[in-house]
This record gives C-alpha cells, sequence and structure tokens, in this order.
C-alpha cells in the first residue's frame, strides 16, 4: 500500500484549518498551504478582525488585504472588522473549523493561555497547535491539562522548529543511549527585514541580557530599530528559556537541566548565520560515549521548519481528536505526520 492511500484513509475529507495570527508566521502559513489537498484553510483572525469561508480562502487575497489595510478583515464580501475578532470567529464558527494554528506572538507570557481559555469557554472541540518558546508558557499551559480533555480539545504545544522539530529529533536521537548527557540546540535565522517578523523578534529580544518580555512587550518600533543599529542587525541568544527543556524531561529523555537552547538571528540577511542543528550526546548500552548530530539545511526558512511541522502535527492532532485522545501532549511525545 502506498503512503497515498494510508494518507487518504487517515483523513477522510480536507482538514479545515484555521490561522490565529497574520504576521509574518501567519502569512507564511497561509502560503505553505495553498498547494495542500488534505488540508483547506477557511479562517483567519487578526487583532483588526477575521476571514471565514467554509469554501476556502484565497491566501493571496487575505496577504494582499493585510499589507495593504493592515488586517483580513478587509477582504472583501467575507472579512469583517472587529474589535475582539478571535471570540468572535470562535463563536462564528464553532465546529465548522477542525484545528487552529497559533500563529501568535507569546507576548505578554500568558497570551497562548489566556486564548485557549477562550476556546474552552466557547465549548469549542477540535485540535490547537502552537509554536510556543518558552517553558514557564508551556508550564501555563500543561496546568491545562484536565480542563482540556473535560472540554473535548486535543492541544499540541511546542510544534516549531524549536521547540518542536529539534525536539522531537532529539527524542529519536536519544534512543541509541541508555543515558542522555546533553542536548544542545543552536539555530540560525536570517531575515530580510525585521518588520516581517516583528513578533518574533521582540519575543528573541526578550531572551537577552538585561530584557525581559514586558520589556520587549512595551518596544517601539524605533526602539527595536535602535538595538539592531547597535548590534549590526545580529541578536546572539544563549541559555534561552526554551521549552524544549520541559518537554524532553516529560518525555523521559533527560532532566531538563541537561537541555541547553541558543542560537545568532541576522535580522538584515536572508541567509543563515550558522546551521540550525541538534546535538545528543549519551553513552551507549556498551558503554560508549557519542553523539548524534541532527542539521537542518541551509536552505530552509524560518517560516519553513516553524510552519511545515505545525501543519504536520495539526493532522496527527486530528487523528488523536477523532479516537477521542483529548488533553495536551507536546512535539516530543507525538510524530508529526506528513500533509499532502
Amino acid at each position: 500500500m502506498n503512503t497515498e492511500v494510508v494518507s487518504d484513509l487517515n483523513v477522510s475529507r480536507p482538514i479545515r484549518v484555521g490561522i490565529l495570527g497574520f504576521g509574518g508566521l501567519g502569512q507564511a502559513a497561509a502560503r505553505l498551504l495553498m498547494p495542500k489537498r488534505e488540508m483547506v484553510l477557511v479562517a483567519i483572525a487578526d487583532k483588526g478582525g477575521y476571514v471565514y469561508t467554509d469554501e476556502g480562502l484565497d491566501g493571496t487575497s487575505c496577504i494582499t488585504a493585510y499589507q495593504t489595510h493592515g488586517s483580513v478583515g478587509y477582504v472583501e464580501s467575507v472579512g469583517k472588522l472587529c474589535d475582539n475578532s478571535i471570540v468572535e470567529l470562535i463563536t462564528k464558527t464553532n465546529s465548522l473549523v477542525d484545528g487552529y494554528f497559533f500563529a501568535l506572538p507569546n507576548l505578554p507570557n500568558d497570551f497562548i493561555a489566556s486564548v485557549t481559555k477562550q476556546f474552552m469557554a466557547a465549548g469549542w472541540q477540535g485540535v490547537l497547535v502552537d509554536a510556543i518558546k518558552r517553558t514557564s508558557a508551556v508550564e501555563q499551559l500543561l496546568g491545562l491539562q484536565s480542563e482540556l480533555q473535560d472540554r473535548g480539545i486535543t492541544y499540541l504545544t511546542g510544534c516549531g522548529a524549536t521547540p518542536g522539530l529539534l525536539t522531537a529529533a532529539a527524542a529519536i536521537a536519544a534512543q541509541s543511549f541508555a543515558e542522555i548527557h546533553r542536548v544542545a540546540i543552536r539555530f540560525g535565522v536570517g531575515i530580510a527585514n525585521w518588520e516581517a517578523y516583528r513578533a518574533t523578534i521582540r519575543e528573541d529580544i526578550a531572551h537577552m541580557p538585561g530584557y525581559n518580555v514586558a520589556t520587549a512587550q512595551a518596544m517601539s518600533d524605533a526602539e527595536v530599530a535602535a538595538l539592531l543599529d547597535k548590534t549590526n542587525g545580529i541578536l546572539t541568544l544563549e541559555n534561552m528559556e526554551h521549552a524544549d527543556d520541559i518537554m524532553l524531561e516529560l518525555a523521559g529523555i533527560c532532566p531538563r537541566d541537561r537541555v541547553t537552547v541558543g542560537g545568532v538571528v541576522d535580522t538584515r540577511n536572508p541567509k543563515k548565520p550558522l546551521s540550525t542543528n541538534v546535538q545528543v550526546t549519551g553513552r551507549t548500552f556498551e558503554g560508549k560515549i557519542s553523539t548524534h548530530t541532527f542539521t537542518l539545511g541551509d536552505e530552509t526558512s524560518m517560516a519553513a521548519n516553524v510552519c511545515g511541522p505545525a501543519f504536520g502535527y495539526l493532522k496527527a492532532g486530528v487523528n488523536l481528536h477523532r479516537r477521542g485522545m483529548n488533553g495536551i501532549y507536546t512535539a516530543a511525545e507525538v510524530m508529526p505526520q506528513f500533509v499532502h
């Protein structure tokens, strides 16, 4: 049986997908979904409005409306401008959307948890996926485990690149060892213009010495630009509070203090300043010490390495949800499924 047939057995009809947040990451997610046949984009919400149609959205029109007017609410005939777009979208669509990808900035640090509570309060049932970064933010979501189970929501957290793709790779690489000594994740991100990923850059700044979530959130665009001028557009990040640690600990791979995450972000050059990789060092059952290294191709963008896994996990989440497996899971516990 070929993979196409297996895929069709797993997904009887296209999965109806929504995107919350439509900055750089949300727009990239819409572009990624355009050629897919197993998923159809039907809903988008940003801070100024939302757009929904059960026939499927034209991603190009949504991107044009957002870039021209600042909101998808301006999409002709199907868009709506409003101040409380997420709640209105949930209420309007209810069971008409199978799953949502949170392409939202987690600023403040409890924002994703607060949005999740809005879904629960509305009585919505389905699959939610995030690409959240901070350990403390994931801990907040883990505290919602029983409520998510009771309310029929399957939630997959930490499903971007890191945490996400690299965390899952570390969990697989760990199987060669009897004991894991160290998991070291290093990422390189290159973007031509930081303004295309304002929220992501602010989250990265929050990890820098002398900054935190509150100060990064309060920075104006001019202040961000001034900081980048001082650093020649380079952000160097070390010993970040990254949820790879709690995810690998929950999966039984190693204690969280053996996991380190850092990287370099170039906000003025699309070329990666270093190759994104994860190194897993451990002791085999024969007593040998060795290291596995998994390196992402330099040609793959941040958007490709975040959005691709996110929708792979969303597809896996839909299959879990259809089997009645609700509650919260991490990218280190569940294998993503390729979206054709």
